[in-house]
């Protein structure tokens, strides 16, 4: 479990930076490194990676209580939560590019696989 949580940590702040790397070539890295008191109106990909982001950020809560749940509770079913965060995890790294891209039934497709994910391990807890 600690392995998926570890992945889904590094994934969310892989999206954290993300939004900045359509910026910084725009704004160039003195500017990007500044206060940055007024920004340019996001690029369309900047957006959706800011969105996304925020989008993982939402889940991201949920996600983690059930991982620590699923680690202290004696009557967890380990194997059905490592199942669920996986995939998870697995989904969300699928999503980020699908919502970049703008693809949109597969895009809800996947997000709909992440939150199954989720019932998985919320499943394995009782």
């Amino acid at each position: 479990m600690l392995f998926w949580i570890l992945c889904a940590l590094l994934l969310y702040y892989v999206g954290v930076f993300l939004p900045s790397l359509f910026l910084v070539p725009r704004i160039g890295v003195p500017s990007y490194l500044g206060s940055r008191d007024s920004e340019p109106e996001p690029t369309v990909l900047q957006a959706r990676a800011a969105r996304a982001t925020a989008n993982l950020q939402e889940n991201l809560a949920t996600f983690l209580t059930l991982a620590i749940l699923a680690m202290v509770l004696p009557q967890a079913d380990q194997a059905q939560a490592v199942l669920g965060a996986g995939i998870f995890v697995i989904a969300r790294l699928v999503y980020l590019p699908l919502y970049l891209l703008a693809v949109p039934v597969a895009r809800s497709a996947v997000w709909t696989a992440g939150f199954a994910g989720l019932i998985v391990m919320g499943l394995a807890l009782v």
